[in-house]
């Protein structure tokens, strides 16, 4: 005779033996990655065994070549960021240009003048050399697509751009402010387009949106009581002068004294 509650619970053993199994066959697999294995696939062949590419691109690279050669002006002399303790011929066209052209939007949009601009060294990416100046040369100047923002500060913040920039040493294009190193290496007689500087005044300074956010260490940009875009890329501001000018002017007053 079967023994029916033997069975019963031999039965009901496996069913939860059958039920692990399932639980953990269908649980989320872990897996690790132990190795990558890659290889460069170049676009362009040198053995020309992609002529349908190259033929496909061609007419865009010929009319974008054709765009970036077009001549705008021309430098009289060769203008480079390296040349210059304080202050370079390259970053004093910079700043005054972008003051210029910046100012002219800024009055339109909210009536009021940009006082200063500050820009960084670094952003400068390429010389302006002797001879023509052309859509291509603004590029390599500027590659990135930083914009112009107009930034509202008090007369303090005005002198901690001074500080900071004897305190970086670095030729950071500067336009609208001047000041003097005293002997001791701090800011004195500052100015603002010729006037003393007010502390409780506020300015308008010219930036790019990488520094107005405190790019470079330039924190002071965040102590802002107002902000301004004017959704004029650095770039286009360099390729509209250069069409005014047509000869690029070598710029090389001084903003920063030494005692």
């Amino acid at each position: 005779m079967v023994n029916l509650k033997k069975y019963n619970v031999l039965l009901h053993h496996f069913v939860l033996f059958l039920t692990f199994l399932v639980l953990t066959g269908c649980g989320i697999q872990q897996y690790t990655v132990t190795k990558v294995n890659a290889k460069q696939i170049g676009i362009t062949n040198k053995n020309a065994q992609t002529p349908a590419i190259e033929d496909f691109v061609k007419p865009y690279r010929d009319k974008l070549d054709g765009d970036l050669n077009t001549v705008l002006a021309y430098a009289p002399e060769t203008l480079d960021k390296f040349k210059g303790e304080w202050q370079t011929t390259i970053g004093n066209l910079m700043a005054d240009v972008t003051l210029k052209k910046g100012d002219s939007v800024f009055v339109k949009r909210q009536n009021k003048h940009i006082d200063i601009c500050l820009l960084n060294h670094g952003g400068i990416r390429a010389i302006i050399p002797k001879g023509d100046v052309t859509i291509r040369t603004a590029f390599e100047i500027m590659p990135f697509e930083n914009s112009l923002i107009v930034i509202a500060l008090k007369g303090e913040q005005i002198k901690e751009i001074a500080d900071f920039m004897i305190k970086d040493k670095k030729p950071h294009p500067l336009s609208g402010m001047t000041f003097t190193i005293d002997k001791n290496g701090l800011s004195k007689n500052i100015l603002v387009n010729g006037n003393p500087l007010e502390m409780e005044k506020t300015y308008y300074v010219g930036t790019s949106d990488y520094l107005s956010n405190g790019g470079d260490n330039m924190v002071f940009f965040k102590k802002n009581v107002g902000t301004f875009d004017m959704e004029y890329k650095l770039r286009n501001i360099l390729i509209d002068y250069f069409k005014e000018v047509k000869i690029v002017p070598l710029i090389d007053d001084k903003r920063i004294i030494v005692e």
